[in-house]
């Protein structure tokens, strides 16, 4: 399989993936599908990835009080505020705008 190929047929299990996930109707048909899906090492890393970006998009914390507050490596904290901030995705701040600050 050339490079191109590999590439092509990773973005279509991709989007099968994300065509599958736009189509859960709750959060316990999305908790449902990570058990399923993923290890719980997998959630548990997912979800700090979330809880950073609620962190970081609030404003109060700065990275090094977030790693204190959560253990998470300041690297991932670093990660995330890339993609919050920088990437083209625009995923985190899609979610953030549409559910809100945290309670």
């Amino acid at each position: 399989m050339t490079d191109l190929t590999l590439t092509r047929a990773r973005r279509r299990l991709a989007d099968d993936l994300a065509e599958a996930l736009a189509s859960l109707k709750d959060s316990g048909e999305a908790r449902a599908l990570l058990a399923d899906l993923c290890t719980p090492a997998e959630i548990h890393a997912l979800a700090e990835r979330w809880h950073v970006a609620r962190l970081l998009d609030e404003g109060k914390m700065t990275y090094r009080e977030i790693h204190e507050a959560t253990g998470v490596s300041t690297t991932t904290i670093v990660r995330v505020a890339r993609f919050l901030r920088q990437e083209e995705h625009g995923g985190y701040r899609l979610l953030l705008d549409r559910i809100g600050a945290p309670q």
